[in-house]
């Protein structure tokens, strides 16, 4: 279920100076009068702090913090009227935003829906094959994870990624996915000849055939619903005598599975 919970950030064209947590910083530097009293306010290591103080006073094109060094206090940190002007705006465009958020949530089921979606549309991947689905299992290994995963027109795709990964995606049951297999990681199979030990084989029939000098591309449409493109030689799919509405088996490795969050 997509949980309705705002996150917003400021920018100037390109450049981008922060949201809510840097703007919790700075209001705690103006309230503290110093950088590592803020930090352990927001809870931030000192260095991170000051990290976050230099990279927002670069971005803003002006000192945003002003550090003072020496005198009986050991220094200290104050605000300028611009860093002071942009908590304000943070803070009336955060109100803002929060009324938006909850309106989007009255919306209901449909909403949401068209939300999931537009948020796998907006993914740019030079993966030719992308199919959007849940995650229906996770099989805890030594080094890698097996992922099981459901996509949205019924197959069954097997994804191996490493623990590192599963854990930063945070992949576990239920959590949408997106599977994305390059095409030319495909291979094309007729159903009954010979066995593979490729974990994926998924079976579908040509939907289109598109030769080139060296490399066809057949586009094969799954059993279901959903399209994987393959890139094999010209020879191969010749040898294989492929046309449309021929059955065929869409065949990939684990491995080559590459699983993508939009969030």
């Amino acid at each position: 279920m997509l949980q309705y919970e705002g996150s917003l950030w400021l920018s100037d064209g390109a450049k981008r100076w922060g949201g809510a947590d840097r703007v919790a910083l700075l209001v705690q530097i103006g309230q503290t009068g110093s950088i590592s009293a803020a930090a352990k306010a927001v809870g931030m290591s000192y260095k991170g702090a000051w990290d976050a103080v230099e990279a927002m006073n670069n971005l803003a094109g002006e000192p945003l913090v002003l550090r003072s060094t020496g005198g009986k206090g050991g220094g200290g940190a104050t605000l300028t009227a611009r860093a002071e002007r942009l908590i304000a705006s943070f803070q009336s465009i955060e109100s803002a935003h929060r009324i938006f958020v909850e309106q989007l949530a009255s919306l209901g089921g449909d909403a949401t829906d068209d939300i999931h979606l537009l948020r796998r549309l907006t993914m740019r991947t030079s993966a030719r094959n992308q199919l959007a689905g849940t995650v229906e299992q996770v099989q805890k290994g030594a080094v890698n994870d097996i992922i099981t995963i459901a996509t949205t027109g019924g197959a069954r795709i097997i994804a191996t990624v490493t623990r590192e990964s599963t854990d930063a995606l945070a992949l576990a049951t239920g959590r949408p996915v997106v599977a994305l297999i390059k095409a030319s990681w495909v291979i094309l199979g007729v159903p009954g000849e010979g066995r593979v030990s490729a974990s994926n084989q998924l079976p579908g029939k040509v939907a289109q055939v598109h030769p080139g000098a060296v490399n066809s591309e057949i586009t094969v449409a799954l059993d279901g619903s959903g399209t994987i493109a393959a890139i094999i030689t010209k020879e191969s799919a010749e040898s294989l005598g492929l046309a449309e509405g021929m059955p065929v088996l869409v065949i990939f490795d684990a491995a080559s599975v590459i699983v993508g969050v939009t969030d």
